[in-house]
This record gives structure tokens, C-alpha cells and sequence, in this order.
């Protein structure tokens, strides 16, 4: 009897043999028909592939994507870094993609990585799931979502509980005397902004703190939208005492101008960031924030999708957040707080 060959399995499964192939050594770049038709045709015909020559045709790059939404973000840049350490140490190489806050970047990338080939993909989405995100989901590439979410798409995650770090620095910034908390806000396409946004809001109302709709400010998590929250929030009639800015990037721009503006920072005007990037301890005075581990994000997103890689389903991980209090935001309300700040 002759020996059933790859062609063979083509043939009754009316699909190129190059399909074929691609099913067989489980590419995810098939349609969902083809794969059960190959199935179908392979147990009718109870073909038995050759072992030796499918590990030489095996699609195994052993290299994984990581896109960030910000490369310039301090804390994504140290995500990119403990992610890269995280999958060199399990024999991956990282191809690093930068969608700089806009949705045609992120899917030129993501096209890319999956022309590459790539066996997974860590990402940090943005916009409503369409694009290039559809196109992982689609074609079953591996995917974990990392610091963000996308509704309706249900892939495994690590991301943070916000509500919690947020929640403390409102209560600490209402102790120390201050009823007015200006917040630079994330944008709302993002899970990230939503979810502080409204953790902020809910932590205001709670406390009894002012909840005039002026004191928010929407940036994009860049450091331009940090700079124009500090002006649009200084210049109104009864501007806040104290500034809360939802991240890193964000909360650059706002100390630039307000350091531009001769504000004296833990004294004219107390300020919180999210996010604990390093050398945030290092200003003076150093800068309270909201902390949470981006060394564990992106250890567990890197073991998550090697777990998805070999074929398992992961559970999803939400990280704890805390306030971590330092002379930014540690003194009482100073009596002249609340004046208009001169301008430059």
C-alpha cells in the first residue's frame, strides 16, 4: 500500500498543500474550515506524519512581540525591559513594537509581528478591539493583554487594581487639609483611563471633596496632556490645591510647568503621580505616588503566554496598587494655597 503523504490529505481536504502544512504544524495563519477539514481528512485517511520531517518544517520562531502603548513612558519602558529579560531567560527573543498612543501604529505593528511569525504576543491595547486586534483573535495567535483591556475580547490579562492606590491618595490629600483635587485624567478609549477615572470620582464623592467638573482635566497619557492639565486647571477661578495625575508621562509634563510656573512642589501645591518610576524618589522633594509592581506585570505576562503558547489557558491577574507618601503631598494645606499662580 502506498504511503500517504501530506499531498494526499490536501487533496481530500480540498485545501492547498501548503495549508496543509501549515495546519499540521500549528500555525495559527488558518481559517478555523480549513483546519477542520484537514482534521477530517487526516482521521479519515489516518495519515501519520513523518516526525523527522515536520521538526524541520516546524514554525517555532522562538521569538514573541511586545507592543507598548508609549515607548517614552517611563513605565512601559520598564515593562519592555522586564519583559525582555523575562522571555530571554526562557529562551525567547522580544521583538519590540511602539504604537505611541494611536491606533493605525499599534495594527501597523501588530501586522508585522504577525507577518513575522511570531509565537505570541504580550500587547497593551488600544482602541475598541478591531484592527489588528481582531486579526490575533482571528487567527489564534497567542495573545496576553498587559496594564489594559479590551471589552468583549476575553484573552488572558494582567493588569492593576487602580481603585485601591487611588482611593488612598484621596483620602491622605483630604487629611492634610485639601478639599480641591485637580486630576489630569488617562483617555477614555483606554480600560486604564476609565477604570482611574472612575475611581477617582468615587473616592471624591466618598470623602466629601469638592466634585466641581472642572477640576478634571482628559489628557492621552502623554507628557503634552500634562502640561496643558496643569494650565487649563491653574488658570480657573478657584483652581485645585493639590493635583492628582492618572500616570508617569502625564505627571512629567505637570511638574515641568509647574516648576515653570514657580510653584514650589509639597508647599504652594501638593502632587500625586501613578505609577512609582524610579527617580520620582529622587526629586526634591520626591514625589508621592501610586505604586504597583511593573517587575511582576511583566514576569506574569511573559509566563502567561507561554502558557498559551504550549496550548494552556491561564487565569487572568490583578495586581494591588498603594499610595506611597512622601513630601509632595505630606504637609498640611499651606494658607496661601488655592491663590491663581502667576504666570510665565
Amino acid at each position: 500500500m502506498a504511503e500517504i503523504t501530506i499531498k494526499d490529505v490536501a487533496s481530500l481536504a480540498g485545501v492547498s498543500a501548503a495549508t496543509a502544512s501549515r495546519v499540521l504544524s500549528g500555525n495559527p495563519a488558518t481559517s478555523p474550515g480549513a483546519r477542520a477539514r484537514v482534521a477530517a481528512a487526516i482521521t479519515e485517511l489516518d495519515y501519520r506524519p513523518n516526525a523527522q520531517a515536520r521538526a524541520l518544517r516546524s514554525t517555532r520562531s522562538d521569538s514573541i512581540g511586545l507592543l507598548v502603548s508609549d515607548v517614552r513612558n517611563p513605565f512601559f519602558a520598564d515593562l519592555a525591559h522586564t519583559v525582555e529579560q523575562a522571555a530571554l531567560s526562557e529562551g525567547y527573543v522580544t521583538l519590540l513594537g511602539n504604537a505611541n498612543e494611536r491606533k493605525e501604529q499599534q495594527d501597523r505593528y501588530l501586522d508585522t509581528l504577525i507577518s513575522r511569525r511570531v509565537d505570541g504576543i504580550i500587547v497593551a491595547p488600544l482602541g475598541d478591539g478591531s484592527g489588528s486586534i481582531a486579526s490575533l483573535i482571528e487567527r489564534e495567535i497567542p495573545t496576553v493583554f498587559v496594564d489594559r483591556t479590551v471589552d468583549g475580547i476575553d484573552v488572558p490579562s494582567v493588569t492593576t487594581d487602580s481603585e485601591a492606590g487611588i482611593r488612598q491618595a484621596v483620602e491622605h490629600l483630604s487629611s492634610v487639609g485639601h478639599t480641591r483635587i485637580g486630576y489630569i485624567s488617562g483617555p477614555q478609549a483606554t480600560s486604564t483611563g476609565r477604570e482611574r477615572f472612575a475611581a477617582f470620582t468615587s473616592a471624591v464623592a466618598d470623602t466629601g471633596l469638592s466634585q466641581d467638573p472642572e477640576l478634571v482635566y482628559f489628557g492621552d497619557f502623554q507628557a503634552a496632556s500634562g502640561s496643558a492639565g496643569v494650565h487649563a486647571l491653574l488658570d480657573l477661578d478657584e483652581p485645585p490645591t493639590a493635583l492628582l495625575a492618572a500616570d508617569s508621562l502625564m505627571a512629567v509634563g505637570a511638574l515641568a510647568i509647574l516648576h515653570k510656573r514657580g510653584l514650589r512642589i509639597g508647599t504652594d501645591i501638593a502632587m500625586i503621580a501613578f505609577d512609582d518610576v524610579e527617580w520620582f524618589a529622587l526629586l526634591n522633594p520626591a514625589l508621592s505616588v501610586i505604586s504597583h509592581s511593573v517587575e511582576d506585570m511583566g514576569r506574569l505576562a511573559v509566563e502567561m503566554l507561554l502558557q498559551v503558547i504550549a496550548g494552556g489557558t491561564p487565569e487572568s491577574v490583578v495586581l494591588p496598587s498603594e499610595l506611597i507618601i512622601r513630601a509632595s503631598s505630606s504637609s498640611p494645606i499651606s494658607p496661601s494655597a488655592g491663590l491663581r499662580p502667576r504666570k510665565n
